[in-house]
């Protein structure tokens, strides 16, 4: 499912270089979901907000689900019938492919998403650069084809795919920054610990 794109590419000099990426703002990983994260569905308005007032600031948009496989551990990132999660390598069930789970939250808005991609079909997955759109593109191949050289990353969670959407795009050289309040994590350790590697990618936190 694809829009057209947002903008003219010489809409300005930043319009055809940065891509927003928006990470997993899913039912399962908002307030109710099997993974719900707290802050999730303001998270998903606000980020639905700034579309509104920024989509021409972007090259493309691209969008990013989990989508598990049903009737499968998917690669052992379920934990097994019986198994308790440990939440770092295990989960619960969550994203799958078949189920309500895996829809995009109500709040955000998809009018202006110009590329889905889906990741963890079949195998465990945290970077939205695993994921590939229906027609097998990879995310670094769709940001390729619109010449961006920085992105901006939102989403959930901050402290999982978020931090490794954005360690992937700093190790794909880059320039990231993540947008203050357009992301929401876990836990607040595990958050704290996510911005500080980010940080230390070469990654920065700027306001919206």
């Amino acid at each position: 499912m694809t829009a057209a794109p947002q903008t003219d590419p010489q809409a300005g000099p930043h319009a055809a270089r940065r891509a927003l990426i928006v990470v997993d703002v899913q039912n399962d990983f908002v307030e109710g979901g099997s993974l719900g994260v707290a802050g999730g569905r303001d998270v998903a308005t606000r980020i639905s907000q700034h579309l509104a007032t920024h989509a021409a600031d972007y090259a493309t948009v691209v969008a990013s689900r989990d989508w598990h496989d049903p009737h499968s551990h998917n690669g052992g990132h379920f934990a097994t019938e019986g198994e308790e999660p440990d939440y770092a390598t295990t989960w619960p069930q969550h994203c799958v492919s078949d189920g309500a789970g895996a829809d995009y939250a109500p709040g955000l808005a998809l009018d202006l998403v110009s590329h889905h991609v889906r990741k963890g079909q079949g195998t465990p997955a945290y970077s939205a650069f695993e994921g590939v759109d229906e027609e097998g593109r990879s995310l670094a191949e769709l940001l390729t084809s619109y010449d961006v050289t920085e992105v901006d990353v939102v989403g959930i969670a901050t402290d999982y795919c978020v931090l490794q959407t954005v360690l992937d795009a700093r190790g794909r050289e880059l320039g990231v920054r993540l947008l203050d309040g357009l992301h929401a994590g876990v836990a607040p350790e595990t958050s704290a610990a996510a911005l500080a590697s980010m940080a230390e990618s070469g990654a920065e936190v700027v306001a919206p």
